[in-house]
């Protein structure tokens, strides 16, 4: 990222792949034009091929793509010439790295999915919860020890301290520092991405959200994921699989 900056400024300010810099064509684009000048000077219908070509034809308007790419060109400082030469070579070499460990997450997650698809389990009908959040819930999870859903959410440290003194109780309490923090990171993670996909709990995570607190987004996820390990609980407890309209319902086989 550094030597991105240092060869186009502005691409992960005002580009279009500022939210996915390491995919394909962001990479292409990165390995293909020595230099922004190449970039502007190129005419708008050649990038917009470059784009649909390396972009396997996945962009809804490529041609918007292609301008805004050209904008931050144009926005862009120059690089000395003096510069230009190493800082393609230590790119060139970061990308071959790149592109490498992602063939090897590739391989990985077939793995994954490959092994899943033998374990009975129903979390990845929850929208949002693929093969790896899945996996790695389920590897550290254990469901016949716990009783209750509170027993997991503490062992995953979603469980708040209690500070409370006669008839004070603090408004603000901390997360226990206790628990298995991989199980934790699962949880979260896993919350982030079902808020995305299911109505229910966008829903719930946008009011925690706006509540006037210190936090308040970092929290609201934090409680989410609270949520998330509640219905996790009772969809491996009792064989349930996940129905966004009706929330859980009984597995027949």
């Amino acid at each position: 990222m550094t030597n991105l900056y240092l060869k186009f400024s502005d691409y992960t300010i005002t580009g279009p792949f500022k939210r996915n810099k390491l995919g394909a064509t962001s990479l292409a684009v990165m390995e293909e034009f020595k230099s922004v000048e190449d970039l502007v000077g190129m005419n708008v219908d050649e990038l917009v091929e470059f784009l649909v070509l390396h972009g396997k034809n996945r962009f809804d308007d490529p041609e918007t793509v292609a301008r805004s790419l050209k904008k931050a060109a144009r926005s862009s400082y120059r690089l000395p010439e003096s510069m230009a030469d190493s800082v393609n070579l230590a790119m060139a070499s970061s990308i071959r790295v790149i592109r490498a460990v992602q063939e090897q997450l590739k391989v990985l997650k077939k793995a994954i999915v490959d092994h899943l698809a033998t374990i009975p389990q129903t979390l990845d009908t929850v929208p949002g919860i693929g093969p790896v959040f899945a996996s790695g819930i389920l590897a550290e999870v254990n469901i016949p020890e716990f009783q209750n859903q509170q027993q997991l959410a503490k062992f995953s440290g979603l469980a708040w301290n209690q500070d409370q003194s006669g008839d004070f109780t603090a408004k603000r309490t901390r997360l226990i520092q206790s628990g298995n923090r991989y199980l934790k990171y699962y949880l979260v993670e896993a919350a982030n991405s079902v808020r995305v996909h299911d109505p229910v709990y966008a829903q719930y995570y946008a009011k925690k959200a706006a509540e006037p607190k210190q936090f308040a987004e970092k929290c609201a996820l934090a409680l989410t994921a609270r949520k998330l390990a509640r219905l996790i609980f009772y969809l491996l407890k009792n064989n349930q699989i996940y129905h966004q309209e009706g929330g859980i319902r009984q597995e027949n086989s």
